[in-house]
C-alpha cells in the first residue's frame, strides 16, 4: 500500500487510489487542538489535492471543536474548487457537524453593515425604535397590573396585605422628613423670589396668591412626585433586578405563583396611597415655608398671610393636585417595576435599568402634570 502518512495518527493520507483519501481516527477533541490544527494545515499548505475523500470510520471520540475542524477542512476545500466527500462518519457525529457547519456558514454570510455617525440616521432609528418596544413593555404592565388589581377585588385574600403595609411604610412614612424638607425649601424659594420681583410693582400681596396657587395646583404633586421616582422608583427597579438577575422570580413562576401579584401590585399599590399623602404634606410644608419667609423676608404678619391665602386659593386648587398624585404614582410604578424586569444578569445591566427607570419616570410625570393642566384648564377647573 502506497501511503503518505502525517506523523500523527489523528489524520493520515493514503494516496493509492485514483483520488485523495484522508483517513481519520482516534479522538477529534479539544484535548488534542495544536496536534489537529497542525495536521488539518500541513495538508491544506499542498493546493494541488484534488477528489478528496475524507474517511471518519476510526473516529473514537468527536466533539465541537472535532466538528469545527472539520468543517474548516471541508469548507477550504470548497473554496479550491473541490467538493470533499465525507464517508463513516456516525449519525450522532453527523448531526453535531452539520450544525457546526450550518452555523459557520451563516456566519461567514451575515455583513456587518458600517454605520454613518455623521448622519446620525442610524442613530435615530435605533432610538426610536427602541422607545416603541418600551412604551409596548409599558403597556403589557399595566394591563399585567389592572388584571392583578381585578383578581384581589375578586377574591381579597389573594393580595398580599402584609407585602402593601410593608412598602407604604418604606414608600410613605420614611420618606417624610425629606419630603417635607424639600417642599419647605421651595415654597420659601418661591415666595423670597415672589417678594423680590413683585415689590418692584407694589404687589406683595400678589406673592400669596402666586405661592398657595403654585403649590396645591403644580409644583407640590411634581416635586414630591419627582422626589419619589427618584428614591422610591429606583429602589422597586434595584429590587426587581437583584432578584431577577439571581432567578427568584423565576423561581416564583416554577413555583406556580404569579409575580405581579406577589412583587408588583403590593408596591404599585403602596404607591398609589402613599404619594397623595406626601403630596398632602408637602403642600403643607411649601405653604408654611412661604408663610416664614413672607414673615422673615417680606414684612407680612402670619395672619395677613392665612387672610390672603384664604382669599387665594379653593378648595378646587386643591382637587387639582391631589387628583394628579394617584395617576403619577401608577406611572411611576409601572415604569419602575417594567424596568426592573429588564435587568439582565450583569451589574452594568442592572444600572442601566436603574438609571432608565428614573428618567424615564420623571419625563412621564412631567408630561403626565402637563396634560393634566391642559384638561382642567378645559374643564374650567
Amino acid at each position: 500500500m502506497n501511503s503518505n502518512a502525517l506523523p500523527n495518527p489523528l489524520l493520515t493520507i493514503d494516496l493509492t487510489g485514483p483520488g485523495t483519501m484522508l483517513v481519520a481516527r482516534g479522538g477529534w477533541t479539544g484535548s488534542d487542538t495544536k496536534q489537529l490544527d497542525h495536521l488539518i494545515d500541513a495538508f491544506l499548505s499542498d493546493s494541488s489535492r484534488k477528489a478528496v475523500t475524507i474517511d471518519m470510520r476510526g473516529i473514537e471520540a468527536f466533539d465541537t471543536f472535532g466538528a469545527w475542524e472539520l468543517s474548516r477542512l471541508a469548507a477550504t476545500l470548497r473554496s479550491r474548487g473541490h467538493e470533499p466527500t465525507i464517508v463513516g462518519l456516525e449519525s450522532r457525529y453527523d448531526v453535531l457537524f452539520r450544525s457546526v457547519e450550518d452555523a459557520s456558514v451563516r456566519a461567514d454570510k451575515e455583513q456587518v453593515t458600517p454605520r454613518n455617525e455623521f448622519t446620525g440616521l442610524a442613530a435615530l432609528g435605533e432610538t426610536v425604535v427602541g422607545w416603541g418596544k418600551g412604551f409596548l413593555l409599558l403597556l403589557n404592565m399595566v394591563g399585567a397590573v389592572c388584571a392583578a388589581a381585578g383578581r384581589a377585588i375578586l377574591k381579597p385574600s389573594t393580595f398580599r396585605f402584609t407585602s402593601a403595609v410593608h412598602q407604604l411604610d418604606r414608600v410613605a412614612w420614611q420618606a417624610i422628613p425629606i419630603i417635607l424638607l424639600i417642599t419647605f425649601l421651595i415654597g420659601s424659594i418661591i415666595a423670597q423670589q415672589g417678594f423680590f420681583h413683585f415689590r418692584k410693582f407694589g404687589a406683595d400681596d400678589y406673592v400669596v396668591d402666586m405661592v398657595g396657587i403654585l403649590v396645591l395646583r403644580e409644583i407640590g404633586v411634581l416635586i414630591v412626585a419627582i422626589m419619589v421616582a427618584g428614591r422610591s422608583g429606583s429602589s422597586y427597579t434595584a429590587e426587581l433586578g437583584s432578584m431577577k438577575m439571581r432567578e427568584e422570580i423565576d423561581a416564583l413562576r416554577t413555583m406556580g405563583f404569579n409575580p405581579v401579584d406577589v412583587l408588583i401590585l403590593p408596591r404599585i399599590v403602596a404607591l398609589v396611597i402613599g404619594l397623595p399623602l406626601l403630596t398632602f404634606l408637602g403642600a403643607m410644608s411649601a405653604l408654611y415655608g412661604g408663610e416664614l419667609v413672607a414673615w422673615l423676608y417680606g414684612g407680612m404678619s402670619p395672619e395677613i398671610y392665612i387672610a390672603r391665602l384664604k382669599e387665594a386659593i379653593s378648595m378646587t386648587h386643591f382637587k387639582v393636585g391631589m387628583i394628579k398624585a394617584p395617576f403619577m404614582a401608577f406611572v411611576i410604578g409601572a415604569v419602575a417595576c417594567t424596568e426592573g424586569l429588564k435587568v439582565g444578569g450583569s451589574a452594568e445591566s442592572l444600572g442601566l435599568r436603574t438609571t432608565a427607570s428614573v428618567v424615564t419616570s420623571i419625563f412621564l410625570v412631567i408630561v403626565l402634570d402637563g396634560l393634566f393642566a391642559v384638561f382642567f384648564a378645559s374643564i374650567g377647573m
